[in-house]
């Protein structure tokens, strides 16, 4: 009985050997065989694995559009691996770590359109306060002139009483 499922185990092990498509060296009719990647999909993989090949699961879960977590782990579950490897539950906790990190990028983009904005309020205030600056010079720049008229008149006046 102990040989039969030694035997058992050793040939499902073999089968799965052989069942295994590593995305990174697996042609589009390999990728194709796995139930849930269609043709679109394996051409995305195709592309993704051209620009550079995949490093883990994370990766190919990042690079490759309409390729999820649960997606994931049924193309492992079905014999498709990465590098190697199958999915496991540590890289479904990196890929939601990802996800966690990628939320500051759009705090930072609100944080930035804040800034913008502030900004912007900013420009407006001083180009208010510039206005006002410049209509005090040009204010003062006419006032002066009829002081000075005045001071000329007066000061004409003036000095005939001192005569």
């Amino acid at each position: 009985m102990f040989k039969k499922l030694l035997a058992f185990v050793a040939a499902m092990y073999v089968a799965m050997a052989f069942a295994a498509v590593d995305v990174n060296t697996a042609t589009t009719a390999e990728l194709d065989s796995i139930k849930g990647i269609g043709p679109v999909k394996s051409a995305l993989i195709m592309s993704e694995r051209k620009k550079a090949p995949f490093k883990d699961w994370n990766d190919f879960v990042t690079r490759v559009k309409g390729v999820g977590i649960d997606s994931a782990a049924k193309f492992s579950a079905d014999g498709m691996t990465v590098n190697g490897s199958s999915y496991k539950a540590t890289a479904k906790a990196e890929v939601k770590a990802d996800a966690k990190a990628d939320k500051p990028v759009t705090e930072k983009a609100k944080d930035a359109a804040v800034a913008t904005k502030d900004a912007v309020k900013g420009a407006a205030v001083a180009t208010k306060d510039a206005v006002k600056e410049t209509a005090k010079d040009v204010k003062a720049a006419v006032t002066p002139k009829t002081d000075a008229k005045a001071e000329v008149k007066a000061g004409a006046k003036a000095e005939p009483a001192k005569k």
